[in-house]
Order: C-alpha cells, then structure tokens, then sequence
C-alpha cells in the first residue's frame, strides 16, 4: 500500500507536527510527502529523513503545475491520496476525476474561520474548501465536534471518521530551566502556544490578565509568529500589562516552555482537537482551554484541568487565579500528572497510526 500524504508546506504549527509525526516508527505501508513550498515542514522532513517531494509554484494561485502533480501521483502508483489543509485539498479535487488512487482528508480547522481575518478571503476559500471536502472518499475528523460540523456542511455520515490527534508518550518529562527566562520556581507561569491569529483569542486572554494582574503575579510566555503582533503589543501597552508578558516569537523548544511552565493555556475560538495540549500533557502542565473541538475527551472533568467558555475573559480570569491557589498550596503538580496518566492511556501516538491503518484498508478493502 503507498500512501501520498499533501500539504502547502507552510505550516508551522499543530498541522505540521500531526503530520510528521505519521512518519515515526515502524509501518507496514509505504508513505511519501509532498509539499507545495519550502519552509518550516519541508526543512524538518529533511532532517527526519522522510521521502519528501517539492512541487513548487510560480505562485500561490499558479495552477499550470496540476498536469504535473497528476503525472507525479499516477507514475507513482499511489492507492490513496491524504491531503491536509484547503490549499492541499483543493488542488487534488482539481485532479481528483483523473486519477486512479483513492483520495481522503484529514480536517484539522473549521473552514468558516480559517481566513476570518480576510472576509473576503474567508467567503471565497471557505466555499471553495467545502467544495473539495464534498467529493473525497473518506474524511478524518480530529474530534467528534468536528465531524458533526462536517455533516452539517452536508457531507454523510459514512464518509466521515473521528481519529483523535495522538502522541509519542515514549519518554518521561523533560525538566526545563526557568533561568535561561530569568524566572524563579515562586513565579507563577503560563505558556501559550499559538500563531499570532484572531482565531487563537490571545486578546480575551490579555483581558482576563488585565483583571486579575493586581491580584496575583503572572508571567505569560507568548510563544509564536502572525500579523497579529503588533496588534497584540498595542493591546498589551493599553491594557498595561506589558510586564506580564514575554513575546517569545517562533520558538524549536516547546516541550521545555511547557515544562517549566505551571499552565499551558489555549483561549482559542476554534479548534480540532489541539496538539498542544497532548504535549502539555506529556510535561505534566496543567491545562486551562476554551470548549473548542474535542478538548472534552482530553480534560473530561475538573479534576483533569480546566474548560472555559470561548471568549469570556471573566471564567478565563478564575482559572488563572484557581491555578495560582493550586501552586501556592502544591496540589497544581498532581492534577498535571493526572492529565498525562489520561493522555497516554487514551491518545498516543501508536493508537492514531493504527486507526489511520485501518481506514485506509477498508478504502481498499483490503
């Protein structure tokens, strides 16, 4: 069995760590990627030793290559294409009545917010995504919210199959060193994870730290890149909480951020089932989200962490101060080991191989 995995190449956050991590360990089918653009996915693939193919364009809306992409697919002999992402997902449904293999996807974001910071962008791609999604053979959804989203665009129910994000547990936390921050085990830390986006509700949660920053002492890591930036350091100086936030850019050491990170916070409007929260997870950090995709199956009771209203800065706020409390009194290490025990037991990386495995069978009937 050869399976093509597709993606713009672009990516730099939880899509990109899903997919690369569908290359670890051993299989028994043969898997290929391919990648419209060089970047952050392409370079790592490289370095991982993954067969990777670049398929560059002339430029992002440039479509004289689809001839190519055929060719490539067909002379390959590939028995299912997995394409991730709307520019991905697109390009193959342009192609899709020409080609032999069997064609699935994997929804990792709500078509109707991927563009919202561009209306126009938004109207135009969001149709054109849901478009490519009603002609493939089978659709992954990474949280059973989202495959009830997929069926109210109109897709059937046969067609669609929730497979949970997963990740490697095969190592026990790391310890990371809050010196190279200038940061002292007292200080009470949160990270957050998260291209610079309005989806991503970063500006929610700089409300709920303006209502509680003379109550308790924050330090919030701001970790990642987007338009957004200068945005989010205009709101950080009119909310005067610029002292309670580092601007970490683009960062290659998550796992140490999240470690030595007391939360790991997620103020989204929309997600799948975040890959970020597996992994804050896996460094025992306790978890405070928005009720977005499947973060429920994750942290299904308070015991587990903490699930907030999407965009109310009040209860984001009291989640914040209750963590501080479970510091202050040394309870706030027992609920993070207790979200790793839930994680590893029920998503790991091995689990989604499997279940991917036995999708793309049935696709075969094999």
């Amino acid at each position: 069995m050869k399976i093509l995995h597709v993606i713009s190449g672009g990516e730099t956050g939880g899509s990109k760590n899903h997919l690369l991590s569908l290359f670890k360990g051993e299989r028994s089918h043969e898997m290929m990627l391919l990648v419209f653009q060089k970047g952050k996915l392409y370079d790592e693939a490289l370095k991982e030793g993954i067969n990777v193919e670049l398929m560059e364009q002339k430029s992002r809306y440039d479509l004289s290559f689809l001839k190519k992409f055929r060719t490539y697919i067909q002379s390959n002999h590939f028995d299912i294409v997995h394409s991730h992402g709307a520019r991905a997902n697109l390009f193959v449904r342009l192609i899709k009545n020409r080609l032999h293999a069997q064609w699935a996807v994997t929804v990792h974001s709500d078509p109707d917010l991927d563009f919202m910071h561009n209306k126009k962008m938004s109207t135009l791609f969001s149709a054109l995504n849901k478009w490519s999604l009603a002609k493939t053979d089978k659709i992954f959804a990474v949280s059973d919210r989202f495959k009830s989203m997929l069926k109210n665009y109109g897709i059937p129910d046969n067609k669609i199959v929730s497979i949970y994000n997963g990740i490697s547990f095969d190592r026990e936390k790391i310890r990371g060193d809050r010196t190279n921050l200038s940061l002292s085990e007292d200080d009470f830390t949160a990270a957050i994870v998260a291209r610079l986006h309005p989806v991503k509700g970063h500006s929610v949660l700089f409300k709920a730290i303006a209502s509680i920053k003379d109550k308790i002492d924050l330090t919030v890591l701001i970790v990642g890149e987007g338009d957004l930036k200068n945005t989010l350091l205009n709101e950080a100086k009119s909310l005067n909480i610029e002292k309670n936030l580092r601007f970490l850019g683009f960062r290659s050491d998550i796992d140490e951020l999240l470690s030595l990170s007391d939360v790991s916070l997620l103020t989204s409007k929309s997600e799948s089932f975040p890959l970020v929260l597996l992994e804050s997870a896996r460094e025992e950090t306790p978890v405070i989200t928005t009720d977005v995709g499947g973060v429920r199956s994750l942290i299904p009771d308070p015991s587990y962490g903490w699930v907030v209203a999407i965009d109310d800065h009040a209860q984001l706020a009291s989640a914040l101060m209750e963590a501080y409390s479970l510091k202050k009194s040394g309870e706030l290490t027992e609920k993070g080991k207790k979200l790793r025990n839930h994680a590893e037991n029920n998503f790991s990386l091995r689990h989604l191989q499997d279940s991917l495995l036995k999708e793309y069978k049935k696709m075969l009937n094999k």
